[in-house]
């Protein structure tokens, strides 16, 4: 019998003699819709060189507090006046913020690992002498170079850090846990200050940073890059001379007018010479051919006004530091020790702000970020002016309104570090590094200064309980309203298309 060949109906697959299982086609594929993108992640050295920033970036800002509560301890040992003791914390304060921008800028020509490491070798060289130091004039010698490490870390550190994350969540998420490590950091100071100052001796507040600085500098040269501008720049001496002597002027004519009042000679001539030779600076800038700060870049939007937010929101949560710390002390009768582990609640709120503002910068905006930031500071700063003098009801409301305005104040923070340093090319990084370290270092630096002028033109010299209590309630009114204002400043004029506030 013959076969036939059967031609298959149309469209009809032949049977072979092993039969496949019926596949369903795949759904089509819109050519039009790219895939998408997988989301960045932190890869295992990219979490190293975090936390070698972290560490450094946060023994930084522990600095600045931790010889607060120790002061009269070193001027019952060392000998120093009583008239003197500021000069430990105004020596650090004047070169820390005013060679901030240069050392910024030293950076981008020598490279930002060797300066970031060469400074905290310095830091490390420096504390162990002011932790050895037997007469005042070395250990404010000690101060001065703490002080011109701190300058030099700080920017050539961030830069580090917006140059080693490509811009985006990842930038978000390492600027955020700086920021929060750095506030953070300031609180610590002030409590681990008294605990060592208390347990051991005002010594071990320098002889701590020396094992963190020597871990930093043995561990950084394997983990980091090297970072700097394709195209070297020429340093422009002129710009550089009149903004780092202008920024000395204006710093220590506030810490005068913080310690004798506005109308002290020391505090007028310094205001007076620190608005001159700046606004000299300003006039050489639109001159030299490469300028230090190229005005292109200080007239964006994000530079100038994320800047200045971030100056804001360091002057006003540094400086209700120093206010919290005169009312508990003053008020309430607390010990230094005591009063320093009361802004461990403040810590936690800087910590617990820091890691969700990323994700509320991601889901929002920038803008929206610093705008509920502000607000949210600003009603718990505001609440402290209802503090008694009755300690159950006062730290009743000072726990939770330091907590939740330390949360606010840190998604500020991380909106203004996104802001001033977003939209850039890597070549001017170490400039709007430089300049957001520069604002913050101010805003550390000017705080305590103006909080403590109102203070004391609000008592006209009156030392009584009471007459004290009055000062720091009209200052954190002030302060109140310093936070109100950046609220203003995000919303007005961050508000234009363009700005780099995402979805601004």
């Amino acid at each position: 019998m013959s076969t036939t060949n059967v031609r298959p109906e149309s469209g009809a697959e032949p049977k072979s003699a092993t039969a496949r299982p019926h596949r369903r086609p795949a759904p089509p594929t819109d050519p039009q819709r790219p895939a998408p993108a997988p989301a960045p992640r932190l890869t295992g050295r990219l979490k190293l060189v975090l936390a070698v920033l972290l560490v450094a970036q946060f023994m930084l800002a522990v600095d600045f507090s931790i010889l607060n509560v120790a002061l009269p301890a070193i001027g019952d040992g060392l000998g120093f006046a009583l008239s003197d003791l500021q000069w430990i914390a105004t020596s650090f304060a004047l070169t820390a913020a005013g060679f901030t921008l240069f050392f910024g800028r030293i950076g981008d020509l020598i490279g930002r690992k060797r300066i970031f490491i060469g400074s905290l070798a310095l830091l490390g060289i420096s504390s162990l002498v002011g932790g050895l130091a037997t007469t005042p004039e070395v250990l404010l010698a000690a101060r001065v170079a703490q002080g011109l490490a701190t300058a030099a870390a700080t920017p050539a550190g961030l830069a580090l850090l917006t140059t080693s994350f490509p811009e985006g969540p990842l930038r978000q998420k390492a600027l955020g846990i700086n920021g929060a490590l750095m506030s953070a950091g300031f609180t610590a100071g002030a409590i681990l200050g008294g605990v060592l100052t208390d347990l051991l001796s005002w010594r071990w507040a320098f002889f701590v940073n020396v094992p963190v600085a020597l871990a930093v500098v043995l561990v950084a040269p394997a983990v980091i890059k090297e970072s700097r501008p394709a195209v070297r720049p020429k340093l422009d001496l002129p710009g550089a001379l009149t903004v780092t002597l202008g920024l000395l002027g204006l710093v220590y004519g506030l810490t005068q007018a913080g310690e004798h009042g506005w109308t002290s000679g020391h505090a007028l001539a310094g205001l007076v010479a620190g608005a001159v030779l700046l606004a000299a600076f300003l006039l050489i800038e639109r001159r030299v051919a490469e300028p230090l700060v190229p005005l292109r870049t200080l007239g964006r939007r994000t530079v100038a006004w994320g800047n200045a937010l971030g100056a804001l929101a360091f002057i006003t949560e540094t400086s209700l530091v120093y206010l919290l710390t005169l009312y508990l002390q003053k008020t309430l009768g607390f010990s230094p020790l005591t009063a320093g582990v009361s802004f461990g609640v403040l810590g936690v709120g800087t910590v617990v702000g820091g890691l969700i503002a990323p994700r509320v910068i991601a889901r929002t905006s920038t803008r929206t970020a610093l705008i509920a930031g502000g607000v949210v500071q600003t009603v718990f700063t505001a609440a402290l002016l209802l503090l008694g003098t009755t300690t159950g009801a006062a730290m009743a409301l000072l726990l939770p309104a330091t907590f939740f305005g330390g949360v606010g104040n840190m998604l500020v923070i991380v909106g203004f570090m996104v802001t001033a340093t977003s939209g850039l090319p890597d070549e001017e990084q170490g400039l709007a590094t430089g300049l957001a370290s520069m604002s913050q270092q101010i805003g550390i630096t000017m705080g305590t200064p103006i909080m403590s002028a109102v203070v004391t033109a609000s008592t006209a010299g009156a030392v009584s309980a009471s007459a004290i209590h009055h000062g720091i309630t009209v200052a954190i009114a002030v302060n109140a309203a310093l936070v109100l204002l950046g609220v203003v400043i995000a919303t007005v004029l961050l508000r234009a298309k363009g700005t780099g506030a995402q979805g601004a």
